[in-house]
């Protein structure tokens, strides 16, 4: 989801929880006694209700994608193979010739020279690389 939506849908949720926060503590009417009556007894409820929602958007829409993107691409980095062909977060593109624990070794271009990128640094993979013969 875009910033500027996820900026919208905040900012639409803290307007209706200010709104609802300070409908809620304003007294309605005094007699002639000075007493107000109303208003008094819902204003945790008119002001938690909101934030608890706020908190909720915020959840589904920020904190639960976000792990879901990090799991996908750890899973992603956890099933990587020798042969494979692969992008950095740096743009490097190249196939993969030995992984050893968090280090992984790859050749770019016909000048084969070898790099070696921890795991975190693996943006992509794509298909097997296939060997085309040397012209």
């Amino acid at each position: 989801m875009k910033f500027k939506t996820i900026a919208r849908v905040f900012s639409v949720l803290l307007a209706l929880t200010l709104f609802l926060s300070f409908s809620g503590c304003m007294p309605t009417t005094t007699d002639s006694t000075g007493t107000s009556s109303g208003g008094g007894g819902s204003s945790l409820l008119s002001f938690g209700l909101p934030l608890v929602l706020i908190i909720v958007v915020f959840y589904f829409f920020m904190i639960r994608p976000e792990s879901k993107k990090k799991k996908k691409l750890a899973e992603m980095r956890s099933s990587l193979s020798v042969g494979d062909k692969i992008t950095t977060i740096g743009g490097m593109v190249g196939k993969v010739v030995s992984i050893k624990d968090d280090l992984i070794t790859f050749e770019t271009g016909e000048d084969r020279v070898r790099i070696e990128v921890t795991k975190w640094g693996i943006s992509t993979i794509g298909k097997p690389a296939t060997e085309e013969p040397p012209k």
